[in-house]
């Protein structure tokens, strides 16, 4: 087993699904008096939202009502934690040029905790953060190109297949998600409608193999083969086929479409999901249509998959020019060495680009294939795990104490200790394709993964183990006092294990 990292507190919500609370800020530190607070705050929340889903259901409505702009954190807006600020960076595709990398791991260095955190979006959190920094790191993340529009900042969520181009999968062997990226982000950042868009809303560009099109996004493009592109709004069983040279600028029309309905339905939805029975995928998708040039075929949209994330390793091209590494930060950590490590591979060997992804690792495109195995053995030397036999594949966790007041254990680090007791360590994984672990202080479950994965929640003497995520009938709860590590490790094997069949 590799060295066990050190573990910072970190707190990801990119991809939170409860009603917003989780994006409000904490005030002060993790103390029992704060803790109180926060925790008062929150009933508070529910108490809220509870109210709301009485008059739904005296109207007749199943859906949420909102009353206020999300609070989500970003680059300008920064976000108090427990541990200090916090500063949600959005990165369209997961992209970073090796400048920016260096530049972030700067900034992590002067104004931070010496840490980048990776979320389920692939974006990058900045932590720790000290008074008086908002002004000197929005100076630094200009100069590196990373705030094209301090109006936008905030809504610039673009997730797109990571591996695009780079092994031959996907439609034609690889569409161009990445310059789709590229484009939708121009076009967002050009939109004096975009704005409006709650910090949640996410646009998912896949390239054709299902990977992305699983992580849940309000818009969705899929490559086709051919040169045409599917274009789906939230869940709807249907979807517009379209030209790919259409589709980026398609996209920005649907989440502008997406507004006015939600401005019709008066919910103040943030996400397709929410909008009211009347006022729904299909009303958006409907809208859509008459604001495109022409309107364009409908058709089944495709069916669901399971997440498909890239595993650690090196990929070749199909013509055996460029290989690319595929890597995982430990726990969605990346130390600022180690991200400048990357920066220095990514500009003396590759392309000069890093390719952030939605399941907190890091791809490097563009080396040569004789260089791809000795980089990838210095890199595993630095603590990132490049192997998906590594114990450390498919462990995920969100901050816990004393990160974040909410949560009732310091999930981190047990966590950290269940991987060292489980026996069935991370050969099997590769092998036998165990579900994901995704350890939780509290039944939030912030940051957990999509599709079907083992839930590690914390309830305050104990930590309940169960199989979420799956279509079929899944294991059985099993509860375990804190004071039994060995026997929890067990619990999560065993759950592992029997989420095998019921995914």
């Amino acid at each position: 087993m590799p060295p066990t990292p050190a573990i910072p507190p970190h707190r990801d919500e990119s991809l939170v699904r409860d009603s917003g609370a989780a994006c409000a800020p904490d005030r002060g530190d993790a103390g029992q008096a704060d803790g109180d607070a926060v925790r008062g705050r929150e009933d508070a929340r529910v108490r809220d939202r509870a109210a709301a889903r009485v008059r739904d259901a005296q109207t007749g409505a199943d859906t949420l009502v909102r009353d206020r702009g999300d609070a989500c954190p970003g680059a300008l807006r920064l976000h108090s934690a427990a541990d200090g600020s916090l500063a949600r960076l959005r990165l369209p595709a997961g992209l970073l040029t090796a400048p920016q990398a260096r530049a972030l791991a700067d900034a992590a260095d002067r104004l931070g905790d010496g840490h980048l955190s990776l979320t389920s979006r692939g974006n990058a959190e900045l932590r720790g953060l000290g008074d008086g920094c908002a002004a000197p790191l929005a100076d630094l993340l200009r100069a590196a190109g990373l705030l094209p529009s301090d109006q936008h900042e905030r809504v610039r969520n673009i997730v797109a297949s990571p591996l695009a181009g780079l092994d031959g999968q996907g439609a034609d062997g690889g569409a161009p998600v990445q310059e789709w990226a590229r484009e939708l982000d121009r076009l967002l950042c050009a939109s004096d409608t975009a704005p409006a868009l709650s910090g949640r809303f996410l646009f998912a560009l896949d390239d054709g193999r299902g990977d992305v099109a699983a992580l849940g996004g309000d818009v969705t493009l899929v490559a086709e083969p051919g040169g045409t592109a599917l274009l789906r709004v939230g869940d709807d069983s249907e979807a517009l086929r379209l030209p790919g040279s259409e589709a980026p600028r398609a996209a920005r029309t649907a989440a502008e479409a997406f507004l006015s309905v939600a401005h019709e339905a008066g919910h103040g939805s943030w996400r397709v999901r929410e909008l009211p029975p009347g006022h729904d995928a299909a009303a958006v998708r409907a809208l859509l249509r008459t604001r495109l040039p022409q309107p364009y075929e409908t058709t089944a949209a495709p069916a669901p998959t399971a997440p498909r994330p890239p595993r650690p390793s090196t990929l070749t091209t199909p013509d055996g020019t460029h290989a690319a590494l595929s890597l995982l930060a430990p726990l969605g950590r990346l130390t600022t060495a180690q991200l400048r490590r990357l920066a220095d591979v990514a500009a003396q060997d590759g392309h000069g680009e890093l390719r952030m992804t939605p399941w907190r690792g890091v791809v490097l495109p563009g080396l040569p294939p004789e260089a791809a195995g000795p980089r990838l053995r210095e890199l595993a030397t630095a603590g990132l795990v490049t192997d998906p036999a590594s114990p450390w594949y498919g462990l995920g966790a969100c901050t816990g104490l004393p990160g974040c007041a909410k949560s009732l254990s310091d999930v981190r680090a047990d966590a950290v200790t269940g991987l060292r007791m489980d026996g069935t360590g991370g050969p099997h994984q590769a092998a036998t394709g165990l579900l994901p672990v995704h350890w939780s202080g509290c039944a939030r479950r912030c940051g957990h993964p999509h599709g079907a994965w083992v839930d590690v929640v914390a309830t305050g003497d104990a930590y309940e183990v169960s199989v979420r995520g799956t279509r079929h009938a899944a294991p059985a709860t099993a509860t375990v006092p804190l004071t039994e590590p060995g026997r929890l490790a067990d619990a999560v094997a065993s759950a592992r294990a029997a989420g095998r069949t019921t995914p």
